[in-house]
C-alpha cells in the first residue's frame, strides 16, 4: 500500500491548492469557488463527483469492492476576520454579508488546511486502492461557521444519494506543535444553542423616561442575571459557557428604543445541561420583562444548536493506536473537552432524525499547526501556556506552518481511513 507519509510532489500539489483556497477565501453560504476548486481536485483523483448538496456542498465517492464505507469530511467556508499575519500569501478578500454589508473575508480557523488535506489523502487512497476494499465517501460541507452546512447537506439526502457510511473521521486544526495530532478521551467539544432574545419596550423621550418603558434597562438586567447560569443552574462537575454575543436598541441618545435585542450561547457538554441552561435563559428574561413592566411578552428564539462532540470510544482508540505507530508515541497527544462547537455529529448518530441511519460511529481528532519558531518565541512556562498565548483558530493572526501542518494531516487521514477499510 502506498505510504501514509506523502511525497514531495503530493506535499507540493497540496501546498499548491491550500496557498490558493487560503487567497481566495469565501464566506459561509457562498463557497462556490471553493467548492468547485475542491470538486475538480476530486474530479481529477478519479472520484465519481455530484455538487450542489444542500448549497455548496460537495460529495465525491470512489467504490472498491464490497467493504466497509469511509467518509472523510472537510468544510469550505471562512470567516469574516480581517488577516494581520503579514504573510506573503495573506487574504486581502472581501465579500458582502446577507445583510449588505461588506466585511473582510479569511480562512482564520483552518479550513483551507482540512480541504487541501483531504484532498491529498483522497488522492493518496485512490492510487493505493490496490491495498484496500471498500468505499470512499469524500465530503466538503458548506456553512459550518454558521452550524448550517451539515444539516442542509442531509436534508437534501446526503445520506440517500450514497451509501451511508459506517465511519465517519473529521479533523480539525489547533495550536499545537505542527507535526502533532491529539484525541480525546470522551467529549472533543461542546454542544450548543444560540438563542435570540427580543425584549419590548415603550419608546418615548430621553428627558421622560417615566412616560417609556425602557428595554436597554431590562436587556441589561438580563444580560447581568445570565451569569448565574454557570453557578446556580449546573453542578459542580458539570460545565456550561454563557456568552452574551450582541445588544442592540435604539441609535441615538434622547429617544427611549422599543426594543433592544441580545444573542446569546450556550455551551454545555450533555444534552441535558443545555436543555436546562436554555430554560433558565428563558425564565430569566420572562421575569425582567416582567419586572420592567413591558407592554409585550418577550421573545425568545432558537436561531442554530449543534450536538456535543463525542466520537466514539472504541473508534478513537484505535485511530490513536494507528497514528502513535505511524508518528511515534512522543506525537499523539490527549485533548481536553473544548467548548468549542461545531456541526460534525450530525453526520453521526446526533443526526439521525435527518438521515435515519444509525450505527455511524465518528472520529475526530486535533492537528497542531503551529511552526517550530513560533512555537519557540511564544512566552510560557509550558505548553499549556504556550497554547493560551498562541493566535488560536478565529484570530487575523493564525497561520499554520504550510509543510509541517499539511504532511501531517495528510498522513493522519490517509492512515485513518485505511484502518477503518477493509483489507484485500
Amino acid at each position: 500500500m502506498t505510504p501514509a507519509v506523502p511525497t514531495a510532489v503530493a506535499l507540493a500539489r497540496a501546498a499548491e491548492f491550500y496557498l490558493d483556497l487560503h487567497r481566495h477565501p469565501e464566506l459561509a453560504g457562498a463557497e462556490e469557488r471553493t467548492a468547485a476548486r475542491f470538486a475538480d481536485r476530486l474530479a481529477t483523483a478519479g472520484y465519481q463527483v455530484t455538487r450542489g448538496i444542500g448549497g455548496h456542498g460537495v460529495a465525491a465517492v470512489l467504490r472498491n469492492g464490497d467493504g466497509p464505507v469511509v467518509l472523510l469530511r472537510a468544510e469550505l467556508d471562512a470567516l469574516p476576520v480581517a488577516e494581520r499575519t503579514g504573510l506573503p500569501y495573506a487574504s486581502t478578500a472581501t465579500a458582502r454579508t446577507v445583510d449588505g454589508r461588506t466585511v473582510p473575508v479569511m480562512h482564520a480557523c483552518g479550513h483551507d488546511v482540512h480541504l487541501a488535506c483531504a484532498a491529498a489523502a483522497a488522492a493518496a487512497l485512490a492510487e493505493a486502492r490496490a491495498g484496500w476494499r471498500g468505499t470512499v465517501l469524500v465530503v466538503g460541507q458548506p456553512a459550518e461557521e454558521t452550524l448550517a452546512g451539515a444539516r442542509a447537506m442531509l436534508a437534501d439526502g446526503l445520506y440517500r444519494r450514497f451509501e451511508p457510511p459506517s465511519v465517519v473521521l473529521a479533523q480539525h486544526t489547533a495550536p499545537l506543535p505542527a507535526g502533532m495530532v491529539a484525541h480525546g478521551r470522551g467529549p472533543v467539544m461542546a454542544g450548543s444553542r444560540t438563542l435570540r432574545v427580543v425584549i419590548h419596550g415603550r419608546g418615548g423621550h430621553a428627558a421622560a423616561p417615566r412616560l417609556a418603558v425602557n428595554p436597554v434597562v431590562a436587556a441589561a438586567a438580563v444580560v447581568l442575571r445570565l451569569r448565574t447560569i454557570e453557578s446556580r443552574e449546573t453542578g459542580p462537575a458539570e460545565q456550561v459557557v454563557v456568552t452574551v454575543g450582541s445588544l442592540e436598541a435604539g441609535g441615538q441618545g434622547n429617544v427611549i428604543p422599543d426594543r433592544a435585542t441580545l444573542t446569546v450561547t450556550l455551551r454545555g457538554f450533555t444534552e441535558q445541561v443545555l436543555e436546562r441552561a436554555a430554560a433558565a435563559v428563558r425564565g430569566i428574561v420572562r421575569s425582567e420583562a416582567e419586572a420592567a413592566g413591558t407592554p409585550r411578552e418577550p421573545e425568545v428564539e432558537e436561531l442554530s444548536r449543534s450536538g456535543v462532540n463525542a466520537p466514539d470510544p472504541v473508534l478513537s482508540q484505535a485511530l490513536r493506536a494507528a497514528h502513535q505507530e505511524l508518528f511515534g508515541p512522543e506525537r499523539v497527544a490527549d485533548w481536553p473537552p473544548s467548548p468549542a462547537t461545531e456541526d460534525f455529529p450530525l453526520f453521526g448518530e446526533p443526526g439521525v432524525g435527518l438521515h435515519g441511519v444509525t450505527g455511524i460511529r465518528t472520529a475526530y481528532w486535533m492537528l497542531g499547526m503551529v511552526g517550530p519558531e513560533q512555537w519557540a518565541a511564544t512566552q510560557g512556562a509550558g505548553a499549556a501556556e504556550k497554547m493560551a498565548a498562541l493566535p488560536a483558530n478565529h484570530s487575523p493572526e493564525f497561520r499554520p506552518h504550510v509543510r509541517l501542518t499539511l504532511q501531517t494531516g495528510i498522513a493522519a487521514l490517509f492512515s485513518a481511513a485505511t484502518a477503518c477499510l477493509g483489507r484485500r
